[in-house]
């Protein structure tokens, strides 16, 4: 085989690779469906330096619930580093409604500026 075949077999397998580890993410994220519905929800404080600093975006959150309701464990997917503990504090007052089992979401806040 010559570079260009080479080239070519590379590109079609990395493009093989994305598009396979792209549709396998769309697969493990919650739907609408198996959503717990909130019952009771806190707001985020948007801290003082991170408006200073004109720092906003979006921050996700994985959320395990109990099957009582109360937010069981956090742990961040993405975000500012200025804008994530104000976020896990928020979520740690939540209460989701009541179901048999534990369960797993995603949960996103955005933060911006207002003037």
């Amino acid at each position: 085989m010559r570079t260009t075949s080479w080239k070519k077999v590379a590109l079609a397998v990395g493009t093989v690779a994305i598009l396979w580890g792209a549709s396998a993410f769309a697969q493990t994220g919650s739907t609408d469906e198996s959503k717990r519905k909130v019952k009771t929800k806190t707001a985020p404080i948007y801290p003082d330096l991170a408006r200073r600093m004109n720092v906003t975006g979006k921050v996700k959150i994985e959320v395990v619930i109990a099957p009582d309701g109360h937010v069981k464990t956090t742990r961040v997917i993405g975000g500012h580093p200025l804008l994530v503990q104000p976020c896990q504090d928020a979520l740690k007052e939540w209460k989701f409604v009541p179901a048999p089992e534990e369960t797993t979401q995603i949960v996103e806040f955005e933060f911006h500026l207002t003037e």
